[in-house]
């Protein structure tokens, strides 16, 4: 299929993967009265969540930049898939803990894959169009999915039979569909090239900004927080204190949360990004003290706007923590243009030249950390001061042979007597850049 196809193929790829987590949102009530286990668990089975996005982010994501974008994207549909699976046949919470660990690893995988595939098949489908359109399509498709999953598993559940087993059986065929499909998909990377031997992800702090980095990560951990909070537990919230059956407003509720996230995104791109800041932080506290004056009145309204209004402030917290850490970190390094998002990953700039003795990965890139870049950059900056001086001495001690030996023709009369002897020319004289390279 053609590149610009295949980019719509693999946002909607991803906003499946994407809503398939949060699906089982409001069947927690569902799975918590079949097993009779205290609200605690419902965290711990949602921990599982936590646990295999990171794990996946910083073991698989960045695979993909030598094994192939499209191969990965596949692997991580077929992993969904071994989720679903789990999800049907072992409904318990030891059950419920597995299945939602891998389908995190699947989630982990894609996110990284499929950003970095989105660029560059947009990139190369329309060469002159700004990047802000594929990760604005990136950002839609993962914020976009993780809102969609709680009010389709409202729906299976409030109105299909077998909500525990119903829609993960429809997922499950989505993403065998899927991933046939993605086969199909142009490849970006060249996968016939030797690669270099696999390592884990690492972090790195470019010079100065440790304070942009802090002022970023902050950002995103209390905007996961929220979002976390209403995932795993908003519709115990619903049905144990407001007395709320209906599922379908259990998935609504978390639907409205992300749905305020991503609108007061768009609503606020052009404004000024402190301003943003301030309303970040005015929504969030607002809506902080909302919920929980609403869970302990308790009122429902107040819960669900609280809800709202902090998701609000979430969405734009987030958006101005991953440009600062953009920022600060500068332009991405060779060979690492997939892997977590700011502010998940932080890496350092590694554009300015690779050390020489580097081995670097096909395209040219290099997958060394940007501490052992920078470290080996220093040694080879101060191999060529050592070389040029050396040849500046030697340079020199030429010159001083020379003249002696003038000096001495024309005191023994020599052709050179009676003469006067002239500096040398500009070009005769030594030049370090102009004779050697300095590495």
């Amino acid at each position: 299929m053609s590149d610009l196809t295949g980019f719509w193929v693999v946002a909607a790829a991803f906003t499946t993967v994407t809503a398939y987590a949060t699906v089982p949102t409001p069947l927690y009530p569902l799975y918590q009265a079949a097993d009779d286990f205290p609200v605690p668990v419902v965290t711990f089975i949602f921990a599982a969540f936590a646990v295999g996005v990171v794990v996946s982010l910083f073991l698989i994501g960045h695979i993909s930049d030598w094994a192939g974008r499209r191969r990965m994207a596949v692997i991580a549909m077929l992993v969904s898939a071994i989720a679903a699976v789990v999800f049907i046949v072992w409904n318990s919470v030891p059950g419920l803990v597995v299945a939602r660990f891998v389908d995190e690893v699947s989630v982990g995988t894609l996110s990284a894959a499929a950003t970095a595939h989105l660029a560059e098949l947009r990139s190369n489908a329309r060469p002159a169009e700004t990047p802000v359109v594929a990760a604005s399509v990136a950002g839609a498709a993962n914020l976009g999915g993780l809102a969609l999953g709680p009010l389709v598993g409202g729906l299976f559940a409030e109105f299909a039979p077998d909500p525990l087993e119903l829609p993960h059986a429809v997922f499950l065929v989505l993403f065998v569909g899927a991933a046939v499909v993605l086969r199909h998909v142009p490849e970006t990377v060249d996968t016939s090239a030797s690669h270099p031997a696999y390592r884990p992800q690492r972090l790195a702090l470019p010079a100065g900004s440790a304070a942009a980095f802090t002022a970023a990560s902050t950002g995103a951990a209390a905007s996961f927080a929220l979002f976390a909070l209403f995932t795993s537990l908003a519709p115990t919230f619903l049905h144990d204190t407001f007395q709320v059956s209906d599922h379908l407003v259990d998935g609504a509720t978390v639907f409205a949360v992300f749905g305020a996230a991503a609108v007061a995104q768009v609503l606020l791109v052009r404004v000024a990004q402190r301003a943003q800041l301030l309303v970040a932080i005015l929504c969030f506290a607002i809506g902080l003290v909302s919920i929980a004056a609403g869970a302990l009145i308790p009122i429902l309204g107040l819960f669900v706007v609280g809800g709202i209004v902090a998701g609000a402030g979430a969405g734009i917290m987030f958006r101005f923590g991953a440009r600062r850490g953009e920022r600060a970190r500068g332009t991405r390094p060779p060979g690492r243009d997939s892997g977590p998002p700011l502010p998940h990953r932080v890496c350092g700039p590694c554009r300015a030249g690779a050390p020489r003795g580097a081995q670097p990965s096909p395209g040219g890139r290099d997958h060394r950390p940007a501490r052992l870049l920078r470290s080996g950059a220093r040694r080879d900056a101060r191999r060529g001061h050592r070389d040029a001086a050396a040849l500046a001495g030697r340079g020199r001690a030429r010159r001083r042979n020379t003249l002696s030996r003038a000096r001495k023709s024309h005191r023994q009369g020599g052709p050179t007597a009676g003469t006067r002897m002239s500096p040398p020319s500009p070009r005769a004289r030594f030049s370090p850049g102009r004779s050697r390279r300095c590495r």
